[in-house]
């Protein structure tokens, strides 16, 4: 049976709407945080996981087993940098504990904007921006929906702020197994769970969205219109473009040149 992890982010309903009761005996499906994923992915706990994609960079023998991701065109809401000082003047830069990709992308639009390279400081699930000394303070998923209270000098969109500086998507997170699992027909489950979930965004959204201070209007319109969730040949030049990037500043390996 097939270790199957997913995000336990709003944002991956729509991919998991039918998964589990798809995989049958094929495997069994855990939900948790994006870097906890790729933690167990990469220790050998998950065969196949929804990982960030900064992770997939990372990761040693790794391949993505599907077109279904999760990604943005554009405004993504569900991202935040949150700045208490005008951003030229960040020295401080506080990272949600759930994130890896939107930490790498959030440094990497700071240095090529700015030339910024602030010193990172983790904020755990548990605390609250409040609880933070730091200039500025990331936040990824359903908290970062709604804005915490606070005096901030500056708030940004981080998939608008990347699809604006680049000309191109954002790829958050997608499908990918380790070395040596056998995927046979996995593909065509994640997708056919995936294209479920988009056919019924309106009984998703009405199902999660109070539980989660939203009405089901917010959370259809996140699904439809900040999310997208196909890996297309733009996706994929992004994937190239993120990782050339963040690897220019150290935060992920060097794309590998084949050999002649």
């Amino acid at each position: 049976m097939l270790r199957i992890g997913a995000v336990s982010y709003l944002n991956t309903k729509p991919l998991i709407h039918t998964l589990a009761d798809q995989l049958g005996s094929r495997g069994k499906l855990t939900l948790d945080l994006p870097s906890r994923l790729a933690a167990d992915l990469a220790t050998g706990k998950l065969d196949v996981a929804l990982i960030p994609s900064v992770e997939y960079f990372r990761g040693d023998g790794y391949s993505i087993v599907s077109d279904a991701a999760i990604g943005c065109r554009g405004p993504v809401w569900s991202v935040r940098l949150l700045s208490r000082v005008p951003i030229p003047e960040i020295k401080t830069l506080a990272l949600d504990e759930g994130s890896r990709t939107s930490a790498a992308m959030t440094q990497v639009l700071l240095w090529e904007m700015h030339g910024l390279r602030p010193a990172t400081v983790p904020m755990a699930i548990d605390q609250t921006p409040e609880d933070v000394d730091a200039d500025a303070i990331l936040l990824i998923g359903d908290r970062a929906m709604h804005t915490p209270p606070g005096v901030y000098h500056e708030i940004w969109d981080l998939g608008d702020r990347w699809c604006r500086w680049t000309e191109l998507p954002f790829v958050f997170a997608m499908w990918v197994a380790r070395e040596g699992v056998d995927t046979t027909g996995l593909a065509a489950i994640l997708e056919s769970s995936r294209d479920s979930g988009l056919a019924n965004l309106e009984s998703i959204a009405a199902i999660d969205a109070g539980s989660h201070g939203l009405t089901k209007e917010d959370l259809y319109r996140y699904f439809a219109e900040n999310l997208n969730f196909r890996l297309g040949p733009g996706e994929q030049l992004a994937l190239d473009t993120f990782r050339a990037r963040a690897s220019s500043i150290g935060l992920a390996p060097k794309p590998t040149v084949p050999s002649a």
